[in-house]
């Protein structure tokens, strides 16, 4: 593969915390991504909320197919820019393992009912599902990653100068070198996911009909596509135009941050990987047009979409429900199974708090209804 020389190399990866002997077939990051694609955490993504909770609808996104539309984007990116796409797509996959059911709603309502405890974060979740949570190999708990990937989870977003309580836990073991930027693979990752949401939610909130393609018609990137859309497909069917209109947003902002990714790159001039972790800003980005479209973007969707008042009566009762659940078996860790029940302990406190969020925040969104009526429901079989 011909890889920049800022790209992460997988023969120079900085290895695991819990030493294995090398693949004969496989690079580090390649097992890396076969690890998670095959772990529980990933299969559950299918029955996770993306934006409409699981049972609204077969086509609307879940946290699964969500996650392999950031994959296929971040991989075409990574290609582009010579770097590694096993990395970056590995960091792809893995960067949701760790939101609970329902969305926002459900860390929502996770983090208010543990900010005792430090609080719910999901990117910190994801990096406890692969560290720890994961229970698949006899020698270690988690799924024991290369040092690449598990800094590029903790980091995607940029350096942590004030890391969630388990990111700096698991730092104290295992340094991840928080006040640095993460690789370019991981920041690829990050701006890949950007792209994915904005481009698939409004292909879902079409699809829902929330709003019509006229009342998109004036967004930055989206206007252009649309119009673009219309006059490449004259009377064509509204399905068929919102997808020619979407694939065109995505190939715009795509197409945009290579060419300012390459621009920053170029001006920076990396040696290796380490100069793009020390350098004072990202070396993956949108040029300041598509990044201010991108937050117009956002914040129309927000208005628009996340607030609409169908998706807020949704909203509101899985962030009761799960606050409930919470509630429920952080008060009596006697209704947890057995398995869970020996982690929790019984003198409540953290031990329980933490024990009890990550029970919740592993659940899909159909265990979630059905253990809370199971909790609730005198005529419910336990």
């Amino acid at each position: 593969m011909n890889r920049a020389p800022y790209a992460a190399r997988p023969e120079a990866s900085r290895g695991r915390l819990h030493p294995e002997p090398e693949s004969p077939t496989r690079s580090p990051f390649q097992r890396d991504r076969d690890r998670i694609i095959h772990s529980s955490a990933f299969r559950k993504l299918q029955y996770k909320t993306q934006v409409f909770v699981n049972h609204e609808g077969d086509f609307f996104r879940t946290r699964l197919t969500h996650s392999i539309e950031v994959a296929q984007i971040a991989r075409s990116i990574a290609r582009e820019l010579k770097l590694d796409e096993d990395l970056a797509e590995a960091l792809a996959l893995a960067h949701d393992l760790g939101h609970p059911p329902f969305g926002h709603a459900g860390e929502e309502a996770l983090n208010a009912a543990m900010k005792p405890h430090g609080g719910f974060d999901h990117n910190a979740q994801s990096l406890r599902v692969v560290t720890l949570l994961e229970s698949r190999y006899a020698a270690f708990d988690g799924l024991n990653l290369s040092w690449e990937t598990l800094e590029g989870l903790a980091k995607h977003n940029g350096p942590l100068h004030r890391p969630p309580p388990y990111i700096a836990q698991y730092n104290e073991r295992h340094a991840l070198e928080l006040g640095t930027h993460a690789g370019a693979e991981a920041q690829v990752a990050s701006l890949a996911d950007d792209i994915a949401y904005h481009s698939h939610d409004l292909d879902d909130a079409l699809r829902a009909r929330l709003f019509e393609p006229a009342d998109i018609a004036h967004l930055p990137l989206v206007g252009p596509a649309l119009a673009e859309a219309r006059r490449a497909s004259l009377d064509v069917p509204p399905p068929r135009l919102r997808h020619e209109t979407i694939r065109r947003v995505i190939n715009v902002m795509v197409t945009d941050l290579v060419a300012e990714s390459s621009r920053r790159l170029a001006k920076l001039a990396p040696r290796d990987i380490v100069a793009i972790r020390k350098a004072k800003q990202p070396v993956i980005a949108f040029s300041p047009a598509v990044a201010g479209g991108s937050r117009v973007i956002k914040e129309f969707l927000f208005a628009r979409m996340y607030r609409h008042w169908r998706v807020n009566r949704m909203t509101t009762k899985a962030r009761r429900l799960t606050g409930e659940l919470f509630g429920a078996l952080a008060a009596d860790p006697s209704l947890l199974p057995d398995d869970w029940r020996a982690r929790a302990g019984d003198g409540g406190g953290a031990r329980t708090a933490i024990t009890v969020g990550d029970y919740i925040a592993g659940m899909t969104d159909r265990y979630a209804i059905d253990e809370h009526r199971r909790l609730t429901d005198l005529t419910v079989l336990s």
